[in-house]
């Protein structure tokens, strides 16, 4: 799916490059951590997508958030999710999951805040 360049702000320039799934947290049902980029520009960054289907039938939301990250800390996620046999499994046993699928005491996920303070920005989608 495109979505609009935070730093651009080209219409269907940013795109989902990389992606990996992780396991469901104590608040999320689905967590995916990607590897955003801009074709105009030239912009990487990190992005999540969290949904959760919890609470009354019907009542499922979603949250799209994409960080503006230092190219090292993208490619260093870029290295761990490209180092994965199957991006799609969840339950996979990998390193790069073990790593990116840390939760903290509560059974939360870390979440992108273990790669410093990042400034976030919404995940528009383009049409």
């Amino acid at each position: 799916m495109p979505f609009t360049c935070p730093v651009c702000h080209t219409p269907r320039g940013l795109m989902v490059v990389k992606w990996i799934e992780l396991p469901p947290d104590s608040r999320s049902d689905e967590i995916t951590l990607q590897v955003v980029g801009c074709l105009q520009c030239g912009m990487r960054g990190l992005a999540v997508y969290e949904e959760s289907r919890r609470g009354s039938f019907g009542s499922e939301c979603f949250d799209h958030t994409g960080y503006l990250a230092p190219a090292a800390t993208v490619d260093a996620v870029l290295q761990a999710i490209q180092s994965c046999p199957d991006v799609h499994d969840r339950r996979c046993s990998c390193a790069a999951h073990w790593q990116l699928a840390k939760s903290d005491p509560s059974g939360r996920w870390d979440g992108i805040g273990r790669f410093g303070q990042l400034a976030s920005f919404r995940m528009e989608l383009s049409g």
